[in-house]
């Protein structure tokens, strides 16, 4: 098998889970970084033993190149992907896929001129949990989803803020709290739900209204595409990182996820059913622990022939990417009009 040539735009935190991955992967090749600041992209191309770059535009005249990172401030991604698309690189890109649901129709405009693929990275549908409830859901064992909720309590200090030049500014983050972090637990229950028909929700700035634009917590109510209930909850403004606390009710048992392990409990027994682990120590708990195997789906598809079936868009696409992001961009408008905001369906 060829070797891929992949290259990473943007050398902020988040960079470092995929340049590892890359390098983990023995049929991949990390060929280059783009970082602005280039004292830091110096240090990271020695230490990657790739090239440097200080302008994405010259990278993607690199004709040996095949897929491109994206890993920097939301606001840039609209603009990149669609650059990288058009020199004919396939893409994966940190959530959001763009700023808002404006955005993502100009993507989809470009990848219809495009034969390359565009990934997002949702890793934390690949959590053993995640899979499992999926898994189970789907098996049908439960019967009909009655309701589902979530718990996201997390910390960010106004350090997190200051040390950064686009986080916290609506410009440039396109909110805060649920664009940023709560996204992944919106993506969750859309995904396990199979999607979100209508939502009424409120934003608020509480503790760090003085750090950042947008929210820092968050509360919705949404009725799910198959019926059920939806209860959400997150804020930024606790005073630790605790892993998400995510509950599904269904006719015949109650899933909850808790502390990164999963229960069914059904007729007064409770059931461990997967746990989520840490192959990486230094990684976040909170994060989930899944980018490797989002990562290696997307090359997976990249690397194999189009007209086999294994080459199915089993990764996040941009169509599975923006429903979460229309949920968020639905709860900051029903936040405003103090209203129930309907999803359209596609």
């Amino acid at each position: 098998m060829k070797i891929t040539q992949a290259a990473i735009i943007g050398c902020g935190a988040i960079h470092r889970l995929h340049a590892e991955a890359i390098q983990q992967n023995s049929s991949i090749h990390l060929r280059a970084i783009v970082e602005a600041n280039a004292d830091s992209g110096l240090i990271l191309a020695g230490r990657y033993g790739c090239s440097y770059y200080a302008d994405y535009r010259e990278l993607l005249q690199d004709q040996e190149l095949d897929v491109v990172h994206i890993c920097t401030p939301h606001d840039l991604h609209k603009e990149m992907i669609i650059a990288t698309l058009a020199a004919g690189k396939h893409v994966f890109t940190e959530k959001p896929v763009a700023l808002n649901c404006g955005e993502i129709k100009q993507i989809k405009a470009a990848l219809a001129q495009s034969d390359a693929r565009l990934g997002v990275c949702y890793q934390n549908r690949l959590n053993t949990s995640s899979q499992a409830i999926k898994s189970l859901l789907e098996s049908g064992q439960l019967g009909k989803m009655l309701g589902i909720k979530a718990l996201l309590t997390w910390s960010r200090t106004p350090d997190y803020y200051q040390q950064s030049g686009w986080r916290g500014r609506l410009s440039r983050e396109g909110g805060s709290l649920l664009i940023n972090q709560a996204i992944h637990t919106l993506d969750l229950m859309q995904w396990f739900a199979g999607g979100v028909s209508a939502v009424k929700g409120v934003t608020e700035s509480t503790f760090l209204a003085d750090a950042t634009e947008g929210e820092d917590t968050a509360v919705a109510n949404m009725m799910m595409t198959n019926g059920a209930r939806g209860i959400f909850y997150a804020t930024n403004g606790y005073t630790t990182d605790s892993p998400l606390l995510l509950e599904i009710h269904c006719e015949q048992g109650l899933l909850q996820l808790n502390d990164n392990n999963l229960w069914l409990i059904k007729e007064g027994e409770k059931q461990l059913l997967a746990s989520d682990t840490l192959p990486v120590k230094k990684q976040k708990c909170y994060w989930g622990s899944s980018h490797q195997l989002a990562i290696n789906q997307f090359y997976h598809a990249v690397q194999t022939p189009a007209d086999t079936p294994v080459a199915a868009n089993q990764y996040v696409d941009i169509h599975q990417a923006e429903k979460s992001l229309c949920l968020v961009e639905a709860i900051y408008r029903s936040s405003q009009l103090r209203r129930w905001i309907m999803l359209k369906e596609e």
